[in-house]
């Protein structure tokens, strides 16, 4: 809804605000905007906006009439982007990395067109999850590929499963040209502070929980969220 996507904007917001200072002199690029709901929310705070998506379709909505121009549009593959070196001082990257073909190509794109010293907001799904989150099909990202595709098409949801996730010890690997600072505990134990009340209840006894599960074991967290910092010296 359009609702809940300004919310998770809002939420994106509020730790980049926290990791990367003020962002109002900032350039930002937004990989995977999709129809641009969230895109337009970043604009905002920043000074300069690119959303970029190798949907077109999608990109047409984000180009409808009611779009006040503050945003920049490119249709691009987040595998190949079309932007200089060190072109924006941070990128968002939120549940993309499993739907590309090759996810260790579109981190070091994001890599290449963040400036040193940039940061990139990254949200990504652990392989580890009970609950698929695009078919909402129990353990689908768990089996093996060539079991997924047969589970679909058992229930007549599709031919194929294209979406590749990756555990947390496999993003952990996939991320690791840049520094990281983990926020997933963070948001779950102050969910107000980062607009996540809507998710987490603050004085509840699932916030109990969760807080004290991922202090136990982090890798079995469906969900995280991470800062990535491309270090000022970069290579």
């Amino acid at each position: 809804s359009l609702e809940g996507r300004e919310r998770k904007a809002r939420k994106v917001l509020a730790i980049l605000e926290e990791a990367a200072g003020d962002l109002s002199g900032k350039s930002l690029l937004d990989i995977g905007c999709s129809a641009g709901i969230m895109t337009r929310c970043f604009s905002r705070s920043f000074a300069q906006v690119v959303g970029t998506d190798i949907d077109l379709h999608a990109l047409q909505h984000a180009l409808s009439p009611d779009a006040d121009g503050s945003v920049a549009w490119a249709a691009a593959d987040s595998q190949q982007l079309p932007f200089c070196d060190a072109s924006f001082d941070v990128v968002t990257c939120t549940h993309i990395y499993e739907h590309v073909p090759d996810a260790s190509r579109l981190m070091d794109e994001i890599y290449r067109v963040l400036s040193p010293g940039g940061v990139c907001f990254f949200s990504a799904g652990n392989r580890l999850s009970y609950m698929e989150p695009h078919y909402r099909l129990p353990l689908l990202s768990v089996v093996p590929k060539f079991v997924a595709h047969r589970y679909l098409r058992l229930l007549g949801r599709g031919n194929h499963y294209y979406e590749t996730h990756l555990t947390y010890w496999g993003l952990r690997r996939l991320v690791r040209r840049f520094a990281l600072e983990d926020y997933t505990l963070r948001v779950v134990a102050d969910p107000k502070r980062y607009f996540a009340d809507d998710m987490v209840k603050p004085g509840s006894l699932k916030q109990r929980v969760v807080v004290f599960m991922l202090r136990l074991a982090m890798w079995v967290c469906p969900t995280y969220l991470w800062v990535l910092k491309k270090p000022a010296l970069a290579d």
